[in-house]
């Protein structure tokens, strides 16, 4: 932990007394045993300009980090080490800049039980040290260390405010949400109720401090809505569908802050995608996994820049009118056969950035090219 601590921002190992401190080297773990990601939204956008990329690691959380803008990446380095950790990360960032990670955190008990918290951590500048995992706690007292077994994987988001906000599935199959508030203290956790939630869930940030959280459960998906910073979520209709578990996520598509949904159909493995109480639009690219979302102008068109895992295992990536989904959506296969869940980015010159993880936990990156139109992209790099 000392050494990470002293690593300088350009991501070069520090002096200590005349001593070079080497950044400790990780092992990442990008997908669970059965195929699962154990990660998305895991490629961003530094204020300075680089990019830096995460994911869980044996002991912490793997993090590359570009030396400059566009320039050689470093990693991947062990940052926010600790203990107990389990298998999922979720991160958010927020308009400062700011990077929030959340995890679920096993611990041994005296009495020979196991005592499961969520547990919170940021990074303020790109390649700095990540602060200490904070403990956002557990919805239950320590006498009920059962209970807090059944929670779901944690999920984060970040308002407009940046304050963060965490919902897990609780032990009744019910969503339990906890956010900061704006000195930066945790208020209390808030049942929200609801049953038979999977054991992922999803929150997702919109403009004005909205907030929408989607629950999916064996009678269609559990919606909550927090109108603005001051408001309460309250439960809106459910939506009926029937997504693969972990690949609900949404995106703001329109200048009044609209927001845009998508999920994954178990069944058909089709990529879906609504607003608000309308139906969902089916939009192919059969796969598996969620979808990492961007939306960037194209060649003067305001458009939806969609990437995933398609059924052989290879990044596809498609591009569309924002909000045009009924024009139809072409999806083109790009590189290799990569592991986890892609994700997209701008670069420090605006430029579309897709990063998968290989099979083995490595890092592979393509950007927009500028000397064509349209959504062009270079060769893979691997980092």
């Amino acid at each position: 932990m000392a050494l990470r601590s002293r690593q300088t921002s350009g991501g070069e190992p520090a002096r200590s007394g005349g001593i070079v401190t080497a950044p400790t080297r990780a092992t990442p773990v990008v997908e669970t045993e059965d195929g699962r990601p154990t990660v998305t939204g895991w490629l961003r956008l530094g204020k300075d300009g680089r990019l830096s990329a995460y994911a869980p690691a044996t002991g912490g959380v793997a993090r590359w980090t570009e030396s400059r803008p566009g320039g050689a990446w470093t990693g991947p380095d062990l940052v926010a080490p600790g203990k107990g950790l389990q298998s999922h990360l979720s991160i958010a960032q927020g308009a400062d800049g700011y990077v929030h990670m959340t995890a679920l955190r096993h611990t041994p008990m005296e009495d020979g039980g196991t005592w499961a918290e969520l547990v919170h951590a940021i990074q303020y500048q790109t390649g700095r040290p990540v602060k200490n995992w904070a403990v956002v706690g557990s919805p239950y007292p320590r006498r009920d260390w059962e209970k807090g077994l059944k929670m779901g994987h944690p999920s984060v988001g970040v308002d407009s405010a940046g304050n963060a906000q965490i919902v897990v599935r609780n032990a009744f199959g019910g969503v339990s949400a906890r956010g900061q508030e704006p000195s930066g203290k945790w208020a209390g956790w808030a049942d929200l109720n609801g049953n038979g939630a999977d054991r992922s869930i999803s929150v997702v940030a919109g403009e004005a401090g909205r907030m929408v959280i989607h629950a999916p459960s064996n009678t269609g998906i559990m919606r909550f809505e927090r109108a603005d910073a001051k408001a309460s979520f309250v439960e809106i209709d459910k939506l009926a569908a029937d997504p693969e578990t972990g690949t609900i996520t949404g995106l703001v598509t329109s200048e009044g802050g609209r927001i845009t949904f998508f999920l994954r159909d178990a069944k058909s493995g089709e990529l879906r995608a609504w607003r608000g109480d309308g139906p969902a639009t089916p939009l192919g690219g059969r796969g598996s996994g969620p979808v990492a979302l961007l939306r960037k102008e194209i060649d003067g068109v305001d458009c939806t820049v969609l990437a995933q895992r398609d059924r052989d295992g290879r990044p596809a990536i498609a591009a569309y009118p924002s909000e045009q989904e009924d024009a139809g959506v072409t999806w083109t296969p790009t590189g290799e056969v990569c592991a986890g869940a892609p994700a997209l980015a701008l670069d420090a010159d605006g430029r579309i950035v897709l990063g998968v993880f290989t099979p083995d936990g490595g890092l592979r990156i393509t950007r927009q090219r500028t000397d064509e139109p349209g959504l062009a992209l270079e060769a893979w790099q691997q980092v």
